[in-house]
């Protein structure tokens, strides 16, 4: 006679399985914990250290819970065997990564560029640069690439209407990236946009602020690992990239490789810009540190 807390179900793997008890109260073995973390770091380059275990756990559970796998070690077996193998690495991705961003979230970068790198690389053309190529490399949902557009608009184009803008804005987790392609967004992403901005390219419908048809042509979005070397390679060279908050996610090894490719997708004397709380040091010796108010970048040698 079966337990009363145990149910009877089908799984993903085609088998039926008794399971005891709430999933929730899983938890990673140190070896299927050793085995999850080089699995994403094989397909990513995320590394999940140690005291991040009751992380991956929790995030793990989402995609457990609604695949209707019992197991963590079931799971690993499904991704790596199951014909929607593919569409479910979108899905983990989207599970383990976080996508914190609103816009106009670095302003002293946005500024920095401007004010004084567009100029910089006008007076290096003598005057004659015909496109500026900007990449978000970790665009989230949008926000920063967005907000790059609405101020190249406003404070660039008037002043060199001839000039050809392109923006483009990558992310590994495809659920961020549609959000951005329909560029609609919440309160809490437009919190710290000022006024002049929010009133001129955002249209409120209902709780949601649209953006600006104008401001949404001028970015293009798509699905991009930044581990990945062949996907790197296709990107393309851009003047400025711009890529915040994700070395923090590596190990010393996939934050060279990294960066060595983001080096390599920059124009000559292009500008890479990191979040406040990374550093190049230890990592790259290829850059020239440069101040600006308020922040720093990195300048291709």
């Amino acid at each position: 006679m079966l337990n009363s807390s145990a149910t009877l179900r089908p799984n993903p793997l085609g088998k039926l399985n008794f399971s005891f008890g709430s999933q929730l109260d899983q938890k990673l073995s140190p070896q299927t914990f050793t085995e999850w973390r080089q699995y994403i770091y094989d397909l990513s380059g995320i590394y999940f250290q140690d005291n991040k275990k009751y992380l991956l756990e929790s995030r793990l559970q989402k995609r457990i819970k609604h695949l209707k796998i019992d197991t963590f070690e079931q799971y690993l077996q499904y991704l790596k065997t199951n014909i929607k193998r593919e569409e479910e690495k979108k899905q983990l991705f989207e599970a383990i990564t976080i996508n914190e961003t609103y816009f106009f979230r670095n302003q002293p970068q946005l500024d920095a560029l401007v004010a004084s790198i567009v100029p910089e690389l006008f007076a290096n053309k003598n005057g004659n640069l015909n496109k500026l190529r900007i990449w978000s490399a970790a665009s989230s949902s949008g926000e920063e690439a967005y907000s790059i557009a609405m101020m190249l608009n406003e404070l660039v184009l008037p002043k060199y209407p001839n000039l050809k803008v392109e923006i483009i804005g990558t992310d590994i987790n495809y659920a961020v990236i549609e959000t951005a392609q329909q560029g609609i967004f919440k309160e809490y992403s437009i919190r710290n946009t000022p006024p002049i901005y929010l009133k001129k390219y955002f249209t409120k419908v209902d709780n949601t602020y649209v953006i600006d048809q104008k401001i949404k042509n001028m970015v293009s979005f798509k699905i991009l690992n930044l581990y990945d070397d062949g996907a790197m390679h296709m990107i393309g060279k851009s003047d400025v990239i711009y890529c915040a908050n994700v070395l923090i996610y590596f190990d010393l090894e996939s934050k060279i490789k990294v960066v060595n490719n983001l080096y390599n997708n920059l124009n000559p004397e292009g500008y890479l810009f990191i979040g406040y709380s990374e550093t190049l040091h230890g990592i790259s010796k290829a850059f020239r540190l440069v101040s600006f108010p308020k922040t720093i970048g990195y300048k291709k040698g």
